[in-house]
């Protein structure tokens, strides 16, 4: 019998995972291993070099490069104040007075002899880490930061926008294949992650933003929607850096598409505890999808569940992850174990994948799917 090997979406409701937490330069990790951690934890911090403003002294007080030294009021290497005066300098055989004062907070670092440009550097901008998700400091990574492990639900969705949040889980509609519309949002809504069905539109997702809702998962949007929220074709890129006020993670694809009935269930199952929700995605090398965590309260022990980690056979639920059936979803019907010529002449496995709505079948290179949970 046929059986293929494919990466497919992790739903389970246990899973071990780890986070790294990093500073974008080295720094103070402020916890030690073994620590607990909430996803608001701050867990290392630094401070990256402020902005620098450049003065052009000489031209500014009418002297030359030369002499524009003579001129400072305070020395390099002082601290000074927006609108303080930095130097001063007479011309016009003593009748004219100019003035030159400090364009923002900052310390004057150097000047100039040969162009009589006076460097200004602002106050260093701190940057702090958080833990992401709640866990256990099972690493740290000395100056960098830490490794965050955590126990319990972990989902991946196959697109999102966004950042990394978190909050807690509100099941919005009545079921996976409910749409999630504006007037399901609610006041108590706010700070949480609100899960929908089928689709949500860019009007409701906006509405989600006025009501202060955190993360929407919902199964479908429409790709329409997706250049009205960037306000841009996204393209190839890497997500999870868009500022849109929300994270949105789409768990099944393009259009109006139920959410698993997998999905739905473990996410109604800890409606209530407070997941962990990233957006980003990079369908490309490196294949990063958005996820959701729900980490077990108390770390108590859930059944394990593999299905993830299974292959393909005839019947397996599959969704097409490139075009011209992207997102799409169907069965496996046929697994020919020779290869087959594609379209640009390469050889390659395939698979012929029928479709779920009725609309037929498509022969795809096996590597263009992904398997789903049954």
């Amino acid at each position: 019998m046929s059986h293929s090997y494919t990466p497919g979406l992790r739903v389970t409701a246990q899973a071990r995972v780890r986070r790294e937490r990093r500073l974008p330069l080295r720094g103070e990790v402020l916890l030690e291993r073994g620590a607990r951690v909430t996803p608001e934890t701050v867990v290392a911090r630094t401070e990256l070099p402020g902005n620098v403003q450049t003065v052009n002294l000489a031209a500014g007080l009418g002297v030359e490069p030369a002499r524009a030294a003579e001129a400072l009021l305070v020395p390099v290497g002082s601290a000074v104040r927006k609108g303080d005066g930095i130097a001063r300098a007479s011309t016009m055989f003593g009748l004219v007075q100019n003035r030159v004062e400090a364009p923002a907070d900052g310390v004057i670092e150097s000047l100039s002899p040969v162009t009589g440009q006076l460097i200004l550097r602002e106050p260093p901008i701190p940057v702090e880490v958080n833990a992401y998700v709640a866990g256990t400091v099972a690493e740290v990574l000395p100056g960098e930061g830490v490794v965050v492990e955590t126990e319990g639900a972990f989902l991946q969705g196959i697109f999102g926008v966004g950042g990394e949040t978190s909050g807690p889980i509100a099941c919005a509609v009545a079921g996976p294949d409910a749409e999630l519309r504006t007037p399901d949002l609610r006041a108590e809504h706010r700070g949480c992650v609100v899960v929908g069905g089928a689709w949500v539109s860019h009007d409701t997702l906006m509405q989600a933003r006025e009501f202060g809702v955190r993360a929407v998962v919902v199964g479908g949007f429409d790709d329409a929607d997706l250049r009205r929220l960037l306000g841009r074709d996204l393209g190839v890129a890497i997500t999870g850096s868009e500022e849109i006020g929300l994270t949105l993670v789409i768990t099944e694809g393009f259009g109006r598409i139920p959410m698993a009935a997998r999905t739905w269930d473990l996410l109604s199952e800890r409606q209530g505890e407070t997941a962990s929700v990233s957006g980003a995605t990079q369908i490309r090398a490196g294949v990063q999808r958005p996820e959701i965590l729900v980490p077990r309260a108390g770390g108590a022990p859930a059944p394990s569940e593999s299905a993830e980690d299974g292959g393909l056979d005839i019947g397996s639920p599959v969704r097409v992850i490139r075009a011209p059936h992207f997102g799409r979803l169907g069965k496996v019907c046929e697994l020919p174990a020779a290869l087959q010529p594609l379209e640009t002449e390469a050889l390659a496995r395939v698979l012929v994948v029928e479709f779920a709505d009725g609309s037929g079948r498509a022969t795809v290179p096996r590597a263009n799917v992904e398997r789903l949970a049954p």
